[in-house]
């Protein structure tokens, strides 16, 4: 079990960087140098919705510093909008400008040619699922490791 637990988390962290480097090609295909991979998921992420810095990194995606540093960088570049909250003068609420929504449907469609990339390949919807829902898993076990501790979760699992 060791062995194969090892081999998921250094597969996780090559898929991470696989990732982010596809999506560097693709900003490199598309001619866009003001802006970087982790940026680019950061502004994917965001959608059309509005949130705070503090809203993404709760949501797990980033870490706090680099959340507002890359946030800083995307405004700079004219990615983001950005505005103090009404109800918290501290929190600051960002949105995609129209720049950012153009490099999000720039994503939607590549995401929409690795999808038809995928049906030409041996990896189904049912295999995607089933690896979803193992990483899924594995996010919950890590969860409950952080929440209650190894030992409480090792007891907890055996009830």
């Amino acid at each position: 079990m060791i062995q194969s637990y090892h081999e998921a988390i250094s597969l996780i962290e090559r898929l991470h960087r696989h990732f982010l480097e596809v999506v560097k090609v693709e900003l490199d295909r598309l001619g866009m140098a003001d802006v970087n991979n982790v940026q680019t998921l950061i502004l994917y992420n965001i959608g059309k919705e509005e949130l705070t810095v503090g809203e993404l990194t709760n949501r797990g995606y980033y870490l706090g510093s680099n959340v507002s540093y890359n946030v800083k960088k995307m405004v700079e570049h004219g990615y983001l909008e950005h505005e103090r909250s009404a109800h918290d003068r501290r929190s600051i609420r960002v949105r995609l400008s129209a720049k950012g929504l153009e490099l999000y449907d720039k994503m939607n469609v590549m995401f929409e040619r690795h999808v038809a990339a995928l049906a030409a390949s041996p990896i189904d919807e049912e295999t995607l699922q089933g690896a979803t829902r193992s990483l899924r898993e594995l996010e919950r076990f890590w969860t409950n490791l952080l929440t209650y501790g190894v030992r409480d979760h090792v007891d907890a699992s055996a009830a």
